[in-house]
């Protein structure tokens, strides 16, 4: 069994704030999900990169990297490290089938961040009603490390997320390769067909799409399945895309999100 560590937000961090300084910002409550971009944009990722950059958001991290007491909030000092890069998710609606949809769709931008201490963090921004804000913080590099991946095992392939099973994967052309060993046991370790790939995730999720009768039911908001154990990978972050998540500065954050741990 794969052992799992809860991954960290800003909203604990948010939380905690109250013993090491002002008291935390009230969680705000979702808007309507905003679309996000078709493709990152030399804008796009300017706006991202200045976002998570600005002052307010360095002070979070700062708070974020001392929250377990590894490093002192004034010695975090914490910086963004290289331009923010494009996270795509399995697009609903290449799972529902419609012509011409991309396997995937972008989801957010994710910075790299690096405290004094060498604690990594990706930070992610998105477009939203008030426009690009930085609307999670999340402890580690897989989206950095599977980007290189993907890079590395198919040049120019579009690497994604399959957020139900945590899965990751580079596709090109008429290929989906895996990334990880989440990916292996869906799709085997040589990858499958593009035809075959829709196949198993329209199979697996096709009847819990938004406007299906699952969703109407509310249960896992239409698309996510349920983790084992209860709490994992909240709805918005599946089917309302990024935009739909409430931004740090704009009132809190509730997001719990889990990364898989190192595997011996």
């Amino acid at each position: 069994m794969t052992a799992m560590t809860l991954r960290a937000t800003a909203a604990a961090v948010l939380a905690a704030t109250a013993l090491l300084g002002p008291a935390p910002l009230a969680a705000a409550a979702p808007g309507a999900p905003v679309p996000q971009p078709e493709a990152a944009t030399a804008e796009n990722r300017a706006a991202a990169t200045r976002a998570a950059t600005a002052p307010d958001t360095l002070a979070t991290l700062s708070r974020f990297f001392a929250r377990e007491g590894k490093v002192s909030l004034t010695a975090a000092q914490p910086r963004i490290d290289g331009e923010a890069i494009p996270v795509n998710h399995l697009s609903p609606e290449f799972v529902a089938g419609r012509a011409g949809a991309p396997v995937a769709r972008l989801e957010f931008l994710a910075s790299r961040a690096v405290s004094s201490d060498g604690q990594q963090a990706a930070l992610w921004t998105a477009r939203t009603e008030a426009g690009w804000q930085v609307v999670n913080i999340a402890t580690g590099d897989d989206e950095f490390r599977y980007a290189r991946l993907g890079a590395e095992k198919l040049p120019g392939g579009t690497v994604f997320r399959e957020p139900q099973i945590d899965a990751w994967y580079v596709t090109g052309g008429s290929r989906v390769l895996p990334l990880d060993e989440d990916a292996v046991r869906a799709v085997g370790a040589g990858g499958t067909s593009l035809a075959a790939y829709r196949a198993r995730v329209t199979g697996a999720y096709g009847d819990k799409l938004p406007g299906s009768p699952y969703a109407a039911r509310g249960t896992a908001g239409g698309y996510a399945e349920a983790p084992a154990g209860g709490d994992g990978t909240p709805v918005a972050a599946v089917t309302g895309g990024a935009g739909a998540l409430a931004a740090l500065g704009g009132g809190g954050l509730l997001l719990l999100r889990r990364r898989r741990a190192a595997r011996a």
